[in-house]
């Protein structure tokens, strides 16, 4: 079986086996399943041609032939960091959910696996229709992980997270139907190829835009996340923010942009303004909150303003005759993926760091804290860590993405930088505000003076995301140099008019 296969179809099926492990045993089977999913994705790593941006690793077999739909897999320089991202992620969730969940954990252990083999089959699919039913289908293990195991608002939270993606990819669908009546396929290649009026492309644009802005999600979409954040679980939370929010930005990238370059084109300016009231406005929402969880899930909201703006920036930049104004606008679209592969693990770790308290003390409000660097120092030294890659630490991976959109910002406007750049004013403020609330200061109180640090199982959890952390902020170029071609290719695609 081929490879992108075998990593989507173990973790799914392996979930399955977790559900009949029963109470002793799913624990290990699970972390089997993780670590053998991302040994996997290690190979496709190493067998992977960073010198060409055709797709790898490709799979076609014909699977409803009537409706031209076909099992059709592959992977580019795009799609490869973020199935990497999924099947570390995966691990880290299953370390996470050790002895932290009681309540029916095979089922528990199961969904997050089923989730990581769909995560995966979005990003490694080319068959438009095989990719909207991966799409929609992530959302039922993640509808069951709030549903069951989230805070007492988590009817509401899952009510209200499913109605908004599932109602925006409704719009995908029609747009997909409509291309495959034009080029009669579903391939996504083909799609790219297609002809389009300005009309078409127009129309085309928006119906992906409403699907996968919500995903991001962008503002005025973004309402459902902070609630679905605060409700779910630890783990629920880090997988929706490390993972299931980049299904958004990898949608762009393999949909609207390619299909309807002139569409985007001629929009951008939206996007961008879009991108910038969230990396500024959410900013300062961010600074109001009283919750912990809710806190980071602003934050993750302002960050990945920083992904549409490193992506929708280019037509800015390409609208200068200048030789260097290719390389420029490249490097916007290489910071905003660097930047969501960054956002992955930070947020992850910002979210389990929550978590990690939350489980000693069931209080995710800040005033509740203070002092906590006496009681868990070793917790201590690890949140602070992530808190400041969080701010865009240099030397941590996510000042690299950060620095590589605000560069290429430049050359479309100084304006546009500033607003951006005001990101790393905001971002300090709100997480050093939290930090400096929580984890300093006088022992707030007797159960904080109770404490225990972390133990091995955390430590192990928080030490991967903090290695990953600190190897992509101080050398980024093993991710840069595998996207690199993809992204030179996809750039003289979108800048050729289908017009």
């Amino acid at each position: 079986m081929p490879i992108l296969s075998i990593i989507i179809w173990l973790t799914i099926l392996g979930g399955f086996a977790v559900l009949f492990a029963g109470e002793e045993r799913c624990r290990g089977v699970s972390l089997f399943v993780a670590v053998l999913a991302f040994l996997a994705s290690l190979r496709l790593y190493f067998g992977f041609d960073s010198g060409t941006a055709d797709m790898q690793f490709v799979q076609q077999v014909p699977w409803l032939p009537a409706f031209d739909i076909n099992y059709s897999l592959g992977i580019d320089g795009i799609a490869l960091p973020l199935i990497m991202l999924t099947t570390f992620i995966n691990i880290i969730v299953v370390i996470s959910a050790w002895r932290v969940i009681e309540d029916n954990l095979p089922l528990y252990l199961a969904a997050f696996q089923i989730m990581t083999g769909l995560m995966v089959g979005v990003f490694a699919a080319t068959d438009a229709i095989l990719f909207y039913i991966f799409f929609e289908a992530t959302l039922l293990p993640m509808f069951l992980i709030i549903g069951l195991w989230g805070g007492p608002r988590r009817v509401y939270a899952t009510i209200k997270f499913f109605l908004y993606t599932f109602l925006g990819s409704v719009f995908m669908l029609v747009a997909l139907i409509y291309l495959h009546h034009g080029s009669g396929s579903f391939a996504i290649a083909d799609f790219h190829q297609m002809p389009l009026t300005s009309g078409a492309q127009t129309l085309i644009f928006f119906a992906f835009f409403i699907a996968f802005a919500v995903k991001i999600p962008m503002w005025p979409v973004h309402t459902w996340l902070p609630d679905a954040h605060v409700e779910a679980p630890t783990a629920g939370s880090a997988v929706l923010a490390a993972i299931m929010l980049k299904m958004g930005g990898y949608g762009f990238l393999r949909f609207s942009m390619p299909i309807v370059p002139d569409a985007s084109m001629q929009l951008s300016w939206l996007m961008i303004l879009l991108s910038l009231i969230a990396v500024v406005y959410i900013g300062f929402v961010a600074l109001a909150q009283s919750d912990m969880k809710k806190l980071i899930a602003y934050s993750s909201i302002s960050h990945m303003g920083f992904v549409t703006l490193g992506m929708f920036i280019m037509f800015g930049i390409m609208s200068d005759a200048e030789p260097e104004s290719v390389g420029i606008a490249q490097m916007g679209l290489e910071g905003a993926m660097v930047q969501m592969i960054s956002h992955g693990f930070i947020s992850a770790a910002m979210f389990l760091c929550v978590g990690v308290i939350y489980d000693r003390m069931h209080t995710r409000q800040i005033a509740d804290y203070g002092g906590v660097v006496n009681t868990m120092p070793v917790f201590a030294a690890f949140m602070v860590f992530f808190a400041m890659a969080n701010a865009g630490l240099p030397g941590t991976s996510g000042f690299v993405g950060e620095f590589m959109v605000i560069l290429a910002s430049f050359k479309a406007s100084f304006w546009f930088a500033f607003l951006a750049a005001t990101t790393l004013i905001l971002g300090a403020a709100y997480t050093l505000w939290m930090v400096k609330r929580v984890l300093f200061g006088e022992v707030a109180n007797e159960n904080v003076a109770a404490l225990t640090d972390v133990d091995n199982r955390e430590t192990i959890m928080l030490a991967l995301l903090a290695a990953m952390v600190l190897f992509f902020g101080l050398w980024p170029q093993p991710m840069v140099d595998v996207m690199h071609a993809t992204i030179e290719n996809l750039v003289q695609h979108v800048t050729t008019s289908k017009l």
